[in-house]
Order: structure tokens, then C-alpha cells, then sequence
């Protein structure tokens, strides 16, 4: 059970969880910001923490959070929701940490918090969803998506985020742009990542979601809220259960967001979001992995306590410890749940934030009446947070929404703030229109109602009002002068008028900051100043003001300041900007260039263009320097270590075959004409960041590793880097996983550190002239090992053939294009595709079973023309190993070559195929397995190189193949060798077949005769008798071994024509997709 809890939230949610907490005996710590030391959530937790950074910032600091964590004792943290609640790396640290995760694991956060991943889930699930795009990179693909939907509205959404924030809908071509920006931006400030799709806009919908329970094996429902009265997409009221539903589709809504919970072993809290239309047809929106703001009204209608569910699962509980063992209770009435917030209606729909100190705090009480908030008298709001007070949640249990609804109505008029505006009387407006009175809703019903809507409280109020709220203006106001007030709280920045000053409608007269952000006070007509109320570094709320003036008409223009922009003038800073990073381009460092024409390479960043050939590159920390700013100064460093001697970024590889979500990659590539390509301190940091973009966007990764080490002569550092044993680079990297491989590659020298990058790639491929090693000369001579020539140490034709190497390249732009074409095949299928003639299979085996034959001309033959890629090639040459295409679909094939030990599997076989399938399994590519061997190389000089160990290696691997496998057997098959060939069985292929060549039994037959019939043999002293009993024997089992007589017993599928393998192949690939 948890002991003590550190809560990483702040106001009413905050307060929640440690009311929880209390009851439940576990000890809470609290956060808090320095200009939030007055949230009156610090006061119900049993310790008290304050976080180093201001704003939300402070609430979103993991380092700070985790570190109190530790220092304060705690074994657990509860993220609320909001703030970190969905940061998979939030979970990750408390992970690191030792610490429990009050919530879903990092795996389910990443997958349900990146929407188009969450999708994908749901459609796998069996659950409609929405037609929707590809992530969205520019304004262009939303062209292209809304012209395919034939001009259909469009909802365009943040891939990572919730809460309505991001969205913007799109009815017209016209409004794309702008709408995309916008959202862009939107997503970008509420989330620190601006990713976007779109799906198609439904008119007419409600917004209904699911609360589902899991505890990692079981998921469960808590019924279902209705969300549908939005405004602008933000929730206002939310009720529980959902009204006007029919059983049918509430039954199907609650067995779909169980299915979506079950396909990834959902534990915790979490909520299915649904867009239900009048038909009661529905589609899958998100699933929201935390706690809801209106948590509330379920824990109403069901009598759980769901924050305390949520500490028993974390604590490792099931279902059934938390209650949730059996089927759930029927809800008992209803629950509406009314979001108080300090903001006020702006007669347009819209709403306006509102500030200042709560002079009055009296919230209502009774039967079924609940308040969440965190406000109080004499609180002061903070414009860096949420608007949000208080939560409103009535129940009743009689089933009437007309007596919820007034009782909800009833405690609206009895809540009394005063000090800030709030939406309380446009809440009571709300619940008198007609449409929320029958709950004939859905999520544009606001909308379209609330501008017309009267949103002024004057409605009886059931309080008496304080003496302040008639007290008079406090300022002194000069008469016939006319005030200009503050539009919201802040803080001021600037004055820029004194009383005399004359000014002008629309000119600047104060800058004031709010939520991080500077805006300016503008005159709202020409006159001159006669008081100004403010000062630099004071704040104000909403309303105050901030100077008075006597009109005057004629001034009106006399400062307007129409500036006419020319789009294309250069900036300073711009300009600045500019000439800084052409000093790291190629053009700007000729002697650079003209080394590595010399050793007929190309330079990074010919490489890095090379491999974006009809893509873009969009690089990461080009301005970076060396850490020898002490020793050698900025300017120095500008010059001879431009972006730290590495090229990151993300870029687009083989665009022009692929769509934009399957061409992005992250790409990396030292600079050996930068120290020697060395790994210095910032380039470390500038890995890392690439790497870590890597993880969260689930690229693929494409490393040039060129160079020299480690840097130790970056001694910025010197007094707080020791031993250089922290960084994460090489751990990180080998962790890295993505939609596509870790593909490493060297030209030139490559020591050391960046040998073991290299090494740690899934593909690796090197030209000719690179010299590769895990020590450079200096280092191995230091080592008293002898003095070598760099060309002495691990030439690249000796990694081919010890292993090492994947691909083998002749040079510079052999290498990038054989990166290009190992990376297409985990991009996706490809069109327009031809095969040769497969008749011409028939004729690939001899008829004579001893005769040996070339086994890649049956590969090509099978694939796709000019598809096949051979990795390894120059190692371990009884095991064929690469990639292909059938119909344009990749996969993997490994294959036996019967010109090598006559297809025997020696240890570096069976290795190298293990490796192989292996990194096909890990990115659910198929293998075709092409078998002719007469088992595992055997005897004493065998034993001597692992031979045990690599066989086992590779029925492991095939055995634990999640991707399917299909197997064909050529020729021979004999022994444990053919089955592991076959994943461990000839019953675990997706289909194991035989061409009329075909042969089977548990050892070679001529080794099975001698062993078997050793004493008829020896008993036979003719020595010509003697081999026509063998012969006739060795035929007996050959018989009994065909590939005929094994299919007849049912050991593998079928015997084929050699001509139908690529449409038995074909139709194995298409069923695997559908599965």
C-alpha cells in the first residue's frame, strides 16, 4: 500500500486527492509555485514543497517534482489531471525513480496520447472511427485531405493533447490556412508539441464517454457521462448518466470503450470518448489515461470513490479488491456537474478571463449538493492558471432531470462570489433554455444558442451582498475625464505616458504581461492625459484602471503609427540570424570541403542531402560550439566547430515513394572534418536531443558515424565532469526503437565512441575505406599494445566478413543509396511492381538430389525484379539473409546455401539468422524461409565454435517470431536443423510448403542407412552386393521421405509448383494484414 504520496497538481484536484488520501491513512506532500503560495491546496496535504520556476512551468518541471519526491519520502505520485497527467516521460522518470505512477504505464500513455496511434488501436479493436488524415506537417496535406473528403467539413485536432485545445473546425477551402496556423500555435503553447491530423466533421452529434477501470489484465465500465454541452469544444456541463439513450446503443458504447481498454491492457482510471449520432451510429474520438474533471458526477451516480480506486490499483490491486469484480450496479438517478470559472460572457459567444481579489466566497450546501474548488475569501486569482473555482455536481436519485435541474438552479442562486466575474448567471441562463431542459443536445446546441442567450444574472439571488460590492470607486476620477481600464489582470511592464502627455486613438499607453506573454494597452480615443493610476511592476485586475483623460477629437491622429512592412526586408536579428548559420554550410568552409575531396568522400552535409533527395531536412542545434569556450573563445569557435560537429535533425527519406508519416526520420552524422568528428560535450547533448525526438515521435533513425571518440579537451566542464561515465548517449541509442531500424553507417575512420554507436545499429553498413574499431592508435599505443597505422585497425573488408557488416559499399553514394533502399523496406508497400517469368522456378533445383545449385536465383527469381537486398553477404556464407518484395509487400527470407557445406548450418549461420529474424520480428516484418539443409553442422571442430548455442539462438528466434512466417522447402530438410528452420516446427509457419524436390526425414538418409543398417551392412562381404543394399536402402527412405508422401500424413501443407509460390506467399501476406 502506498505510505506517502506526493500530489504534482495544484488547486481543486489537488485538494481531491488529498482529501482521499487522509481517509485512507496515507500521508500527502504538496507543490506549490511561488506566486501560488496562496492556493488553498497546500493547506490539505501534511507537508508542503515550493517548485524553483513560476506559472504552469513550475507545475510542469519533472526534475523538481521527482526530486521532491525523494527528498520528502514519498512512494508514489498522483499527477491529477492536466499539467503531467499524460506525459509518458513524466511516468517514465517516476519509473526511474522508484516511484509509483498513479495512472497507466508510460507504454499506454504514449499509445493513447498520440491520437493517431490511439486510432489505430481502436479500429484493431473493432470500434468506428472517424475517417481521419496522416499527421498533418503543412497546410498542403490539409488541402489534400479535405479536397479527398470532397470538400466535407473538417475537424482539424492535436495529435498529443485534449480539452478541446488545438481544435479548429474547417467548412471552407478558404479558411484551411489560417485555421491551421492557428491550431498549430494553440497546440505548440498547451502542449510543447504542435503535431496535428484531421477527421471528418459530423454537424449534429453528442459527446458521450465512458469511464473504464482496468487493473492490467481485467477492464471494467462505470457507466457513461454526456458531454455534449460544449462551448467551443470546452465542457460546461457534463451529466451522468447520459439522458435520451437507448439501451442498444449505451450497451454498444460501453462494450467498445471495454474492447479498446482490454487491446492494451489498460490499468487505471481512464475515459472513452465517443461521437454518438441520432441514428445511434458512433465513432471513437480519444481516450482520455487519467482521472476527468468530472470524475464527479460518476462517483454520484455509482457511490465509488474513483480517486481511491485509482491508489488501489497503483498499489497493485485488482479489480475485484477495489470492488469492481462483478458486473457494475445499475446508476442510481442522475448527476450534473457545473464548471464555476472567473471569466464572463462577451455578448458574442465568447468568454472574457476576469481577475482580482474574492471579496465574498459562500458556496451552497444540502442533500445531494457537492462543491470541488479551491477558491475562499480573500483569495487572490493568478492569471498564469485556469479560470476554474469551484465544481458544482447535484444529485438526485429520482431519475427527473426537471428536479435535478432546478435543484442545480437552486444552488447556482445561492452561490455567492463576489471580487471577480463569473459565468454563474450565464450557467442559470443555460439550464432555463428549453434544449437543456428536455437534454435535446448535442455539441454545437451552445453554440449556436448562447449568443442570443440573456447571460446576465439577474435572476433572484438567495444572499445578502457585502458591503463591498457597493462600495464606491476607489480611484479619483477628475471630472469630465474618461477612464482607460486594464482588459485583464497583469502585471505592468511599461508606462509610457505621464499626465500632460497627449495621445491618439490606438496608441500605445502601457505594456502589461500576463500568462508569460506581453500585451499593450492601447488608447481607445485622442485626449489628453490627466491621471494614470499604475505603475511599473504593480499588477492589476481586470478592469482597474489605468489612466484617465479628457477626450479631445482633434488629436485622434496625431500619433498613429501606420507602418507599411515590405514582406521581404531583412531584419538585423534576422540578418543575423542568417550569417551565423551560413558560416556552418559547406560554401563557407573550403578547406574543409577540399580534405574530403581528397579521400573521395562526400561531406556531412552532402551525406545528409543525399539521403533527403526529394525530402527536406530540418536540422536541430546547428548553432551549437564546441565546450572550449574559455580556452578559445566564441569567435574561434565559430569558425572550427560549427554545430558541434554533428548534423541532427529530422528529414524526409525516399518522400517521393512513401507517405510523410513513414519518410520522417531522424538523422545524425558526425563531421570528421570538425576535431576529427570527436564526440564533444554539446554534441553529446545535441545526440541525446535527437535520440530522446526519436523515442517520442517513434522515428526511425539513420547515424553517420565517422570519427575519432570521445573529445577530452572540451574543459568548460573540467570542474564538474570527471570521469565523462554519465552520458546517456550509448545507452539511449541502443534503447531507441521506432517505426523503422537504427541504420548506422561508416566511411573513413570511425573509433571508439562512434565504433560502438555503429556497432549498436540494427543495419550496418560501411564503404569500402572505412577502418573500424573499438580504440583508435593513440589509446591502443597508450595501452602498451603497439604502435599501428589507423588502416591497420579493422578494415571494413574484414568486418564483412567477421559480421560486423551488413552491406558492403564501394563508396560515398553507395552507401546512401543502399540507406535508402534497406529503409524503404520498413517504410511500406510499393506500387507498380513486376516479377520474372516463375515458370522459369521449375527448372532452379536439378533433378539429380546431389547436384549442388546457386541459391540466389531462386531468391530473385521469386522476388519482385530488382527487389532483393542481401545483407551479410561476405559472412557466415551457409545462411542467406535480406530483403525482397512479393506484389510490392516487404519481407525478410532467409535461406540455406547448399553451395556452402552443402547447406549444412554451422554456428555463424545459425547466428546470422537468429540476428536476421530476429530484426524482422522486432518490426513485424514476415520472413520467407527457403530450407534446404541437411541439419546442424555436427562434430568436434563444430563444438569449437558455439555451435549449440547459435542452433538454440536461432529456434528461438524463430519460435518467438510475432510477425508471420512462411516456409518452403526446396530440397532437403532434414533433422532439428530443418525445424529450425521453421520456426522450431513445421507447424508453427503460417504455411509450410515443399516443392516436388522436397525431402524430410529426422537426419540425412545416407548418415540414417549407416547408423541404421550398420550390422546388415557389415554382415554383406560383396563389396559390390554391399552398395546395392545401400542404394536400394537409401531409396527405401528417400520414398518415405518425398515431400508427396510427408503432405499425405499431413506434416506440411501442401506440395506446390514452384511457379504458384508467390501467390501462395502473396495470399499469406494479405491474411496477415487483415489480421
Amino acid at each position: 500500500m502506498i505510505k506517502r504520496l506526493l500530489i504534482a497538481n495544484r488547486g481543486e484536484i489537488a485538494i481531491r486527492v488529498a482529501r482521499t488520501a487522509a481517509a485512507l491513512g496515507v500521508e500527502t506532500v504538496a507543490v506549490h509555485t511561488e506566486d501560488d503560495a496562496t492556493s488553498l491546496h497546500i493547506k490539505h496535504a501534511d507537508r508542503v514543497r515550493v517548485l524553483p520556476q513560476a506559472g504552469v512551468t513550475g507545475y510542469l518541471d519533472i526534475a523538481a517534482l521527482i526530486a521532491i519526491a525523494r527528498d520528502t519520502g514519498c512512494d508514489a505520485v498522483h499527477p491529477g489531471y492536466g499539467l503531467l497527467s499524460e506525459r509518458a516521460d513524466f511516468a517514465d522518470a517516476c519509473a526511474d525513480a522508484g516511484l509509483v505512477f498513479v495512472g497507466p504505464d508510460a507504454a499506454t500513455l504514449r499509445l493513447q496520447g498520440d491520437k493517431v496511434s490511439a486510432r489505430t488501436l481502436a479500429e484493431n479493436a473493432g470500434v468506428p472511427v472517424l475517417r481521419g488524415s496522416d499527421l498533418l506537417e503543412t497546410s498542403a496535406d490539409l488541402h489534400a485531405f479535405f479536397e479527398a473528403q470532397g470538400g466535407a467539413p473538417l475537424m482539424i485536432k492535436a495529435v498529443n493533447g485534449g480539452g478541446g485545445r488545438g481544435m479548429r473546425m474547417v467548412q471552407d477551402a478558404g479558411e484551411i490556412d489560417a485555421a491551421f496556423a492557428q491550431a498549430r500555435a494553440e497546440t505548440l503553447s498547451a502542449f510543447g508539441d504542435d503535431q496535428l491530423y484531421a477527421e471528418r466533421f459530423l454537424q449534429s452529434v453528442r459527446h458521450i464517454e465512458v469511464q473504464i477501470v482496468g487493473d492490467g489484465r481485467n477492464v471494467t465500465h462505470l457507466w457513461e457521462r454526456d458531454c455534449s454541452v460544449q462551448r467551443r469544444h470546452q465542457k460546461v456541463i457534463e451529466l451522468a448518466p447520459a439522458p435520451n439513450l437507448d439501451d442498444a446503443t449505451r450497451d454498444a458504447l460501453l462494450k467498445a470503450a471495454v474492447a479498446i481498454g482490454e487491446a492494451c491492457g489498460y490499468r487505471g482510471l481512464g475515459t472513452v470518448e465517443f461521437l454518438v449520432e441520432d441514428s445511434g451510429a458512433f465513432y471513437f474520438i480519444e481516450t482520455n489515461p487519467r482521472i476527468q474533471v468530472e470524475h464527479t458526477i460518476t462517483e454520484e451516480i455509482t457511490g465509488f470513490d474513483l480517486v481511491e480506486i485509482q491508489l488501489g490499483l497503483a498499489s497493485g490491486k485488482t479489480l475485484a479488491d477495489v470492488g469492481l469484480g462483478d458486473a457494475p450496479a445499475r446508476p442510481k438517478g442522475f448527476a450534473v456537474q457545473a464548471r464555476i470559472n472567473a471569466e464572463t460572457p462577451d455578448g458574442q459567444g465568447g468568454f472574457t478571463p476576469t481577475g482580482g481579489r474574492l471579496g465574498t466566497y459562500a458556496a451552497p450546501s444540502g442533500p445531494g449538493v457537492r462543491i470541488d474548488g479551491y477558491a475562499y475569501a480573500g483569495y487572490s486569482t493568478n492569471p498564469s492558471f485556469d479560470s476554474l473555482l469551484a465544481k458544482l455536481v447535484v444529485h438526485d436519485t429520482s431519475g427527473d432531470l426537471g428536479r435535478l435541474f432546478a435543484k442545480t438552479e437552486r444552488a447556482l442562486s445561492e452561490f455567492q462570489i463576489e471580487g471577480v466575474g463569473t459565468n454563474i448567471g450565464f450557467l442559470r441562463s443555460l439550464l432555463k433554455l428549453p434544449a437543456i431542459a428536455a437534454w435535446d443536445v448535442d455539441v454545437r446546441t451552445l453554440d449556436t444558442q448562447s449568443p442570443g442567450m440573456s447571460t446576465a444574472d439577474t435572476c433572484q439571488t438567495r444572499y445578502f451582498e457585502t458591503d463591498a460590492t457597493e462600495a464606491a470607486d476607489v480611484y479619483d476620477i477628475p471630472e469630465g475625464a474618461e477612464v482607460l481600464r486594464a482588459p485583464m489582470q497583469a502585471m505592468v511592464q511599461e508606462v509610457q505616458v505621464v499626465v500632460g502627455d497627449q495621445i491618439a486613438k490606438g496608441q500605445v499607453v502601457a505594456v502589461i504581461e500576463a500568462m508569460k506573454m506581453q500585451h499593450t494597452v492601447l488608447a481607445e480615443a485622442g485626449g489628453v492625459v490627466v491621471a494614470t493610476y499604475v505603475e511599473a511592476g504593480g499588477t492589476i485586475a481586470s478592469g482597474t484602471p489605468v489612466l484617465a483623460f479628457t477626450p479631445d477629437d482633434t488629436l485622434d491622429d496625431i500619433a498613429a503609427d501606420e507602418t507599411v512592412v515590405d514582406p521581404d526586408h531583412i531584419r538585423p536579428d534576422l540578418q543575423a540570424l542568417n550569417d551565423r548559420l551560413a558560416r556552418t554550410l559547406d560554401e563557407n568552409r573550403p578547406k574543409a570541403v577540399e580534405r574530403r575531396r581528397s579521400r573521395d568522400q562526400r561531406t556531412t552535409r552532402e551525406i545528409v542531402s543525399g539521403l533527403c533527395e526529394g525530402g527536406d531536412f530540418h536540422e536541430y542545434g546547428q548553432l551549437v560550439l564546441a565546450g572550449q569556450r574559455r580556452k578559445l573563445g566564441i569567435d574561434a569557435l565559430i569558425d572550427i566547430s560549427p554545430a558541434d560537429g554533428i548534423v541532427t535533425g529530422v528529414g524526409s527519406m525516399n518522400a517521393d515513394r512513401f507517405a510523410e508519416d513513414r519518410s520522417q526520420v531522424a538523422l545524425l552524422a558526425y563531421d570528421s572534418t570538425v576535431m576529427a568528428g570527436t564526440q564533444g560535450y554539446f554534441g553529446h547533448l545535441k545526440t541525446d536531443r535527437m535520440i530522446e525526438v526519436a523515442r517520442e515521435r517513434g522515428l526511425a533513425s539513420v547515424f553517420f558515424t565517422e570519427g575519432g571518440g570521445g573529445r577530452p579537451n572540451d574543459d568548460d566542464f573540467a570542474e564538474t565532469v570527471q570521469s565523462g561515465l554519465k552520458v546517456t548517449t550509448f545507452a539511449e541509442y541502443a534503447r531507441l526503437r521506432g517505426w523503422g531500424p537504427r541504420i548506422t553507417v561508416s566511411s573513413g575512420f570511425c573509433f571508439a565512441g562512434n565504433a560502438a554507436l555503429f556497432g549498436a545499429g540494427d543495419i550496418r553498413i560501411a564503404t569500402r575505406n572505412s577502418w573500424i574499431g573499438l580504440a583508435g592508435p593513440a589509446m591502443i599505443e597508450a595501452g602498451g599494445i603497439g604502435a599501428f597505422h589507423p588502416k591497420e585497425i579493422g578494415p571494413a573488408p574484414m568486418h564483412a566478413e567477421n559480421g560486423l557488416l551488413d552491406i558492403l559499399a564501394e563508396d560515398d553514394d553507395a552507401a546512401i543509396r543502399a540507406t535508402r533502399e534497406v529503409l524503404s523496406f520498413f517504410q511500406g508497400a510499393l506500387t507498380g511492381w513486376d516479377a520474372p517469368d516463375q515458370r522459369l522456378l521449375r527448372h532452379m533445383i536439378p533433378e539429380n538430389r546431389k547436384r549442388s545449385y546457386l541459391i540466389r536465383p531462386v531468391i530473385e527469381g521469386l522476388a519482385d525484379t530488382g527487389s532483393f537486398l542481401e545483407l551479410g553477404a561476405e559472412h557466415a556464407k551457409g545462411m542467406v539473409t535480406g530483403f525482397l518484395r512479393i506484389e510490392g509487400q516487404p519481407m525478410g527470407v532467409i535461406a540455406n546455401n547448399p553451395q556452402h557445406l552443402g547447406g549444412a548450418l554451422d554456428a555463424a549461420a545459425s547466428a546470422k539468422g537468429a540476428r536476421f529474424i530476429n530484426l524482422c520480428g522486432r518490426f513485424n516484418l514476415p520472413v520467407l524461409s527457403l530450407c534446404d539443409t541437411p541439419g546442424f553442422m555436427v562434430g568436434p571442430e563444430s563444438e569449437t565454435q558455439g555451435a549449440v548455442a547459435a542452433a538454440c539462438e536461432l529456434i528461438s528466434a524463430g519460435a518467438n517470431l510475432d510477425a508471420p512466417m512462411f516456409f518452403v522447402c526446396l530440397r532437403k530438410g532434414y533433422g532439428i536443423g530443418a525445424q529450425a528452420m521453421a520456426a522450431g516446427s513445421l507447424g508453427e509457419p503460417a504455411f509450410s510448403l515443399a516443392w516436388p524436390t522436397g525431402e524430410f526425414g529426422p537426419m540425412g538418409l545416407e548418415g540414417a542407412v549407416q547408423l541404421g543398417y550398420r550390422k546388415e551392412l557389415e554382415a554383406e562381404t560383396d563389396p559390390a552386393k554391399r552398395e546395392a543394399l545401400y542404394d536400394r536402402l537409401v531409396n527405401g527412405l528417400y520414398e518415405r521421405g518425398s515431400a508427396m508422401n510427408v503432405a499425405s500424413t499431413h506434416e506440411i501443407d501442401a506440395v506446390i509448383d514452384p511457379a504458384d509460390t508467390r501467390g501462395w506467399i502473396a495470399k499469406g501476406m494479405r491474411m496477415a494484414a487483415r489480421k
